[in-house]
């Protein structure tokens, strides 16, 4: 075993105790990812302000606003349940989950009823915003401290081809 090797985690326990402790990450990923969208969001509603009008824009700021929504949402749960021990984070990861479709779900069903909105640039801009948003992070996200030990051991060894 390498000298910088990480000692494992012994017991479910000391699990919890670390994942208890530390800051809330899902939520701050949340942040981070509603931040974006003031550079997603107004291209949405513009581009369905030009195509459709009016009932486009209104339409598409809507489902920018639903989008923020569920990513804070998703995110204050999978912080809340993760305090509380490994089960209920996984519980609250799947059925969260599903209980977030079914709020994306019948807000746009109430909002495209009660309001004379574009059903199309409502359902594009969720879709859109959402896949868009989500891509945008992940193509950010530092890379992984296995990646950086690989690199590390190829330059010790003289392969810089793939560094």
């Amino acid at each position: 075993m390498a000298a910088n090797a990480r000692r494992p985690v012994q017991n479910r326990q000391e699990i919890e105790t670390y994942i208890a402790s530390r800051p809330p990450v899902e939520l701050n990923l949340a942040i981070s990812i509603v931040k974006r969208m003031v550079v997603v969001g107004p291209v949405m509603i513009g581009l369905f302000a030009v195509v459709n009008g009016v009932s486009g824009m209104t339409a598409s700021a809507a489902g920018v606003v639903i989008v923020a929504m569920y990513y804070l949402f998703t995110g204050w749960i999978l912080s809340a349940t993760a305090r509380v021990s490994l089960a209920t984070y996984y519980a609250g990861a799947l059925f969260g989950f599903l209980v977030r479709l079914v709020f994306i779900g019948v807000t746009m069903v109430v909002l495209a009823r009660q309001f004379d909105m574009d059903r199309v640039a409502l359902g594009a801009t969720v879709a859109v915003t959402y896949v868009a948003l989500l891509m945008w992070e992940t193509a950010t996200m530092p890379r992984g401290s296995r990646d950086r030990e690989r690199n590390s051991a190829r330059q010790r060894m003289g392969d810089r081809s793939r560094v």
